[in-house]
């Protein structure tokens, strides 16, 4: 299971935000903590509509992505900082410019957001790395994922695919778990779940139906002031996010086998019940459903999953309630 905490614009363009953000997420047990690496004239224009009033400082979304940009010293500082606390650096480029950077800082593979999944522009100089993607599927039909499929597997480029709803925060009813075997069942290949519930389950509800790689937002607060606040994850539900899947891991891979009972033998015979009388019962009566009772411990009188061959039987001998009913007391 590979869990990645995503900071992407949390950091509010500052280093230092970004690197206590590193440093945090690294105590929580995730594997990866990923950026998005945005170069504003490299993949915007002042035109660009897409949350543009969010931000009372940035006149349009091309201004807050510059704000948002650090330069490459900074990215590499970031990137050593992943190494020092032994956590991966994963970042997504929105450009071939910044695809150009990421190979500079030497990451090991690419995410690719929900909107550059048909950019086989971008794919393409990805695919020139030699290197394998993550493919959030967020706003993609089947269809432009066959697509995109298609192309990567053409490139030679190792690929797995994330099950994804493009709304902030996700409600219940769009979270798509079910597309996460669809996707199994059509790609066979590593399939995931990108979060943006906001909400711990989701995430172990997506482990516990199979899927291998985990991506949600982090924010230390989700007051906090950013685009994707609301859709976090703050650092306490992380950790107790972690915990949870990690146990969710060692349950999926060790499957329990309930054609085989034998290590409970012994709890069996304690907790297992014999049949008894519950009242006096003279010799020659017949016994009925109403006389009997299971008891513990197993082993002392008829077993009480058999009450249904003692009823009707005459008794041979006087039995006191609570007695035990043994085969030799049956005529």
């Amino acid at each position: 299971m590979k869990i990645i905490a995503e900071i992407g614009q949390a950091h509010e363009g500052s280093l230092g935000i970004a690197l206590s953000y590193i440093r945090a997420l690294a105590e929580t047990g995730v594997d990866a903590v990923k950026f998005q690496v945005h170069i504003a004239e490299a993949e915007s224009s002042e035109f660009e509509p897409f949350r543009v009033k969010f931000s009372q400082q940035d006149k349009t979304r091309f201004d807050y992505w510059k704000r948002m940009s650090f330069t490459e010293e900074d990215w590499r500082l970031l990137k050593n900082e992943c190494d020092k606390n032994k956590v991966e650096f994963l970042a997504s480029p929105f450009s071939n410019e910044a695809v150009d950077l990421l190979e500079r800082l030497g990451v090991n593979q690419y995410k690719i957001g929900s909107g550059e999944v048909n950019n086989f522009l971008l794919l393409q100089k990805i695919a020139d790395t030699g290197k394998p993607v993550i493919l959030s599927s967020g706003m993609s039909s089947f269809n432009e994922l066959d697509d995109t499929v298609k192309f990567l597997k053409e490139k030679k480029v190792a690929y797995s695919i994330l099950q994804c709803t493009t709304a902030y925060p996700t409600k219940p009813e769009e979270y798509g778990l079910n597309v996460i075997a669809e996707l199994k069942e059509r790609y066979n290949v590593s399939i995931g779940y990108s979060d943006h519930s906001a909400k711990v389950e989701t995430c172990i509800a997506a482990a516990a139906l199979g899927a291998e790689i985990l991506e949600f937002h982090a924010v230390f607060s989700r007051k906090s002031f950013g685009p994707d606040a609301t859709s976090s994850l703050e650092i306490e539900e992380i950790t107790t996010l972690v915990n949870a899947v990690r146990n969710i891991e060692k349950a999926r891979n060790n499957p329990v086998d309930k054609t085989d009972n034998s290590k409970f033998t012994a709890l069996k015979n304690i907790f297992e019940k014999s049949l008894a009388v519950n009242k006096d019962i003279k010799d020659g009566q017949v016994i009925q459903f109403d006389n009997l009772e299971a008891k513990k411990p197993k082993g002392f009188g008829i077993p009480a999953s058999e009450f249904e061959k003692v009823i009707g039987k005459k008794i041979k001998q006087d039995l006191k309630q609570w007695d035990f009913l043994q085969e030799e007391d049956l005529k």
